[in-house]
């Protein structure tokens, strides 16, 4: 299985949402902190606003930043957005030409492989990709000076971990 460019993006634009949660983003920073085209990221960017993960705001100020808390934004759900409309396999679309259409039972198999991947990822939540992870935050972290963790919460995290 592999993810999608688009999914990819959509999980590092969040997190540096996520490093960044008193500001508002702009996307040329994002596009440069993830390596990343803003054409794909615009795209991507306005998927996440549609899908109400980022709140959006529009003029010379404009940008974007987290709709909700990290700690509510499952992994699991931000790839279904993403990737559940698109087919694993052929044996998925509305042009199946395969030969074994209709007696194969492989895709039964699939299916359930490929819920179980989402299903183990739901518990995952944004924030603990990000909460005290300081590698993270020097590479993500658009005013380094502003993201201050308290090291008690870091041990727990790292402990839970």
């Amino acid at each position: 299985m592999r993810l999608t460019t688009r999914t990819n993006l959509a999980l590092r634009t969040l997190m540096v949402c996520a490093v960044n949660p008193e500001r508002i983003v702009r996307k040329s920073d994002v596009a440069t902190a993830i390596n990343a085209s803003e054409n794909h990221l615009a795209q991507v960017v306005n998927q996440l606003g549609q899908e109400g993960l980022i709140t959006t705001l529009r003029g010379r100020h404009g940008g974007f930043s987290l709709a909700r808390p990290a700690t509510e934004i499952s992994v699991g759900g931000l790839f279904r957005i993403f990737e559940a409309s698109l087919p694993f396999m052929d044996c998925f679309t509305d042009h199946n030409t395969c030969p074994l259409k209709g007696v194969c039972r492989m895709s039964g198999h699939i299916n359930r492989a490929v819920e179980a991947f989402y299903t183990s990822l739901d518990p995952v939540m944004l924030s603990d990709l990000v909460d005290c992870n300081d590698a993270l935050d020097a590479i993500l972290a658009l005013d380094p000076s502003a993201r201050a963790v308290e090291s008690g919460l870091c041990a727990k995290v790292t402990e839970d971990a």
